[in-house]
């Protein structure tokens, strides 16, 4: 046998340091007079390797902050050492935040993000070892804030709560966001009327009730972390209404009020407002006797005699009055004589020799008892000394035959069934007003400019006003203009100033005129006698602006003006200021450029030495002795260098003619042909029509057929039937027949017409000798254009016209869309200048 190494009791054996050969069966016997009874235990003593009962490479995941547990359970005998090691670090994890169950489960506490990685479980005992790995992910934390926070919200507004959530991108699909309110979760539809509206991050309450108040929570959660954000919604609402009114310390003239306050509903109240009502006078209606801080719940009240009293109060706080409360009980206090007098006495009078006196009635609550009555006592300021006396119910009385506008001393004193009341003040009023009888004097007007004076006059003695002085008009009319002597229909015009003063300024007049003025005294009555009328004059003024400015005429390197007069010249014209500058499509602008035109009568200009294919602004002002007026404006772009021209000729038309023959035209070449209105009034031709000359023909062409017999004798005949033709109108014409009209316009010159070229064209001439400024050669060089030399050939388009006072036509053309004229180029396409 061995030896047994164990301890034996009466009821247990105990091994200790167990070894293999201590595996054995072990029994124990029990026995007594009756018999015996054996039990046995078989110990069974294992010697083998750890086992790592928990998977290999597992997966563990946790958020910032939380603890994470990673597992190795082992099954070792003898029983195994285990230490756990991080990434490739064979130290094994020592720190504080590491901590080893005896299970082998490592916890890792408040984790990090630099604690993700692989960690590697070791276990080993005296027969061997073992080890597993785990990888550990750390991920972001789930935010959440709830906004507003703790919103202060009217009852019957709406509030809207916003839960602004941060969660891992690794957890999106397990995140989960509910709502709970006072602890309890809110369903979808939390309320049957649909005031609270859940959609995932929003909570909205419309018209929020008391009821809404509360803490409301947002709950956010996803697979391994779980928060909450709270806001506190409160409900503002104006207080309810007091409670429990009691009167007590009755007096003839005070009484104790005390009452509960009602719930102040998150606003303090900060007053309660006393109102009463009382059944004599004004039944039904509720008043405000006086006010209570926010804190008194009692008030001592100061009542007026001979009221019955009702109370209640309204309490108030920052969202607003409450209900009133129920009515307090009656209470009447006895009858008085007056505390009081009528106050606001005045006198209005409609008549010069009346004098009426009003006075505010005392309130109801002021009369302090039965038979009220007012006395009235007056007596003239100065001259009387006795008081007249009188006692009327209403609050008016009417004294006539005074005299006009003189000062009276007024009392006014309320009196009851028990009494008056204190002495009344004395009041002074004047009685009825009647018109100003005198007009001011020594009125004399000072020129300021040509449109403004200063008038001054010296007012009327106090005693011709008749009443109170409400102050001075003046009144003045244009009697001529100075510039023609023309008289004018007088249209009055007046400016009034207030008050007791003895000049003003008159504004507004036309410059270089004459006027006449007066001056009035005025009181609430009416006006006074006009002074008598002073006549002065306005200087010269500046003009206004010429009434147009046209472009008649551009060519590359030259302009042609035309304007108009001033509407109104406001003095005799010296002259006008024409100036130019460059305005090309860029920032920058070109220096103006000044030409004085002295001549007032010339009304155009022609402008050389301007660059070509370049934008110019004109600008042309009137000018008098005392300068300048504002200019009229006008845009426009020369020619391009080196462009072929336009030849123009332009004729003047009768307008009795039924048509006009156009001469000097180039072979094989197309016109436009254009009968506008003189002035050019619109932009539209009465007549336009492109036309296309006939080409020469060529030499030779018919050099076979000319050889013929046939055509040299057809020919002939041909010639003496012209010949004889030509003979026959030749005898008719010297019988009076028909001529050229231009043989016409020389035997018999239109007034009107010849008027016109005189005026527009200058010396006019159609002479075949005398080459013409601006003429044209033709393609062959052979035939010229002809054009007057002063003529306005060169004209754009875009000008007006004009007829004569009786509507007919003026008969005077030039340029494009100005006069009838045929534009020649050389070629089917024309170019034309371009305007503004």
């Amino acid at each position: 046998g061995r030896t047994f190494r164990g301890r034996i009791s009466a009821r247990e054996i105990s091994l200790t340091n167990l070894q293999l050969q201590d595996s054995a069966v072990y029994q124990c016997e029990a026995s007594n007079k009756h018999g015996t009874i054996l039990a046995s235990a078989n110990v069974n003593v294992l010697n083998i390797a750890p086992l790592i009962l928990t998977s290999d490479g597992e997966n563990y995941a946790t958020v910032v902050g939380y603890s994470a547990f990673l597992h190795c359970e082992i099954f070792a005998s003898p029983a195994a050492d285990i230490r756990w090691t991080k990434d490739d670090s064979i130290e094994p994890l020592s720190t504080l935040r590491y901590e080893l169950n005896k299970n082998g489960t490592l916890e890792i506490k408040e984790t990090k993000k630099e604690d993700s990685g692989s960690y590697a479980c070791w276990a080993a005992n005296s027969v061997g070892k073992r080890a597993i790995t785990a990888n550990l992910d750390i991920r972001d934390a789930t935010k959440l804030v709830v906004t507003p926070k703790n919103p202060r919200v009217l009852k019957s507004h709406s509030v809207l709560l916003k839960c602004q959530s941060e969660y891992d991108s690794h957890l999106k699909h397990s995140f989960k966001l509910s709502w709970r309110k006072d602890g309890d979760e809110l369903p979808v539809n939390s309320t049957e009327d649909g005031r609270i509206i859940l959609d995932r991050d929003t909570l909205f309450i419309s018209s929020v009730a008391l009821e809404d108040q509360g803490v409301y929570t947002c709950v956010a959660s996803t697979s391994l972390d779980s928060v909450t954000a709270e806001s506190q919604l409160i409900v503002l609402d104006v207080p309810d209404p007091p409670e429990d009114l009691q009167l007590s310390e009755n007096q003839n003239r005070s009484v104790r009020l005390s009452w509960k306050a009602g719930t102040s509903h998150n606003s303090p109240i900060n007053e309660s407002i006393i109102e009463f009502e009382e059944n004599r006078w004004e039944p039904g209606r509720w008043q405000e006797l006086t006010r209570a801080p926010g804190n008194d719940t009692t008030a001592l009240l100061s009542l007026a005699p001979y009221v019955n009293y009702q109370f209640r109060i309204v309490s108030v706080n920052a969202v607003g009055r409450s209900q009133p409360s129920k009515p307090s009980l009656r209470y009447a206090t006895p009858p008085a004589a007056p505390d009081k007098n009528p106050e606001n006495i005045r006198v209005e009078a409609s008549e010069p020799d009346e004098m009426v006196m009003k006075w505010e009635p005392l309130k109801p609550v002021e009369r302090n008892g039965p038979g009220l009555e007012y006395k009235v006592s007056w007596r003239q300021r100065g001259v009387e000394v006795d008081w007249n006396e009188e006692t009327v119910k209403k609050h008016s009385l009417t004294l006539r035959n005074t005299p006009t506008f003189v000062p009276y001393e007024i009392k006014v004193q309320a009196v009851n069934n028990l009494g008056s009341g204190p002495e009344p003040n004395v009041t002074i009023g004047y009685s009825g007003e009647d018109v100003p009888d005198a007009a001011p004097s020594g009125v004399s007007v000072d020129i300021v400019n040509s449109t403004l004076v200063k008038v001054f006059w010296f007012g009327i003695p106090r005693d011709r006003v008749r009443g109170h002085l409400r102050g001075y008009k003046v009144s003045w009319w244009k009697t001529k203009s100075m510039l023609d002597g023309k008289r004018h229909h007088p249209e009055k015009h007046f400016l009034t100033f207030v008050g007791d003063r003895n000049y003003g300024m008159i504004p507004g007049l036309e410059p270089f005129s004459e006027f006449r003025l007066t001056v009035l005294a005025y009181n609430a009555k009416g006006d006074g006698p006009e002074s008598s009328p002073v006549v002065f004059e306005t200087p010269e003024g500046v003009p206004e602006q010429p009434r147009f400015l046209r472009i008649l005429n551009f060519d590359k390197d030259s302009v042609t003006l035309s304007w108009g007069l001033p509407k109104k010249a406001n003095g005799h014209l010296t002259g006008y200021i024409l100036q130019y500058q460059i305005i090309n499509e860029t920032h920058e602008i070109g220096p103006l450029n000044d030409i004085s035109v002295t001549n007032r009568s010339t009304l155009s200009w022609r402008l050389s030495g301007l660059r070509s294919s370049t934008k110019y602004k004109f600008y042309v002002k009137a000018c008098t002795v005392k300068g300048c007026g504002k200019p009229v404006t006008e845009e426009g772009l020369t020619m391009a260098q080196g462009s072929k021209g336009i030849g123009k000729i332009s004729e003047a038309v009768n307008p009795t003619q039924k048509f006009h023959p156009i001469e000097a035209l180039e072979p094989g070449t197309e016109y436009t042909v254009r009968l506008v209105t003189k002035n050019w009034v619109d932009n539209n031709s009465i007549f336009e029509d492109v036309i296309e000359t006939r080409g020469r023909a060529y030499a030779g062409i018919y050099d076979g057929i000319s050889t013929q017999g046939w055509f040299i004798g057809l020919m002939c005949a041909i010639a003496l039937l012209t010949l004889l033709l030509l003979t026959i109108c030749f005898v008719r014409r010297n019988k009076g027949g028909k001529y050229s009209v231009k043989e016409k316009e020389d035997l018999h010159p239109d007034p009107e017409a010849q008027s016109i070229k005189d005026e527009i064209f200058g010396e006019y001439s159609d002479s075949d000798e005398k080459p013409l400024k601006g003429s044209l050669q033709s393609i062959n060089g052979d035939i010229k254009a002809t054009e007057s030399a002063d003529s306005l050939v060169d004209y754009g388009e875009g000008e007006h016209g004009m007829f004569n006072e009786d509507g007919s036509f003026i008969g005077a053309y030039s340029g494009s869309k100005e006069k009838g004229s045929v534009e020649s180029t050389g070629s089917s396409t024309a170019t034309f200048p371009l305007h503004a």
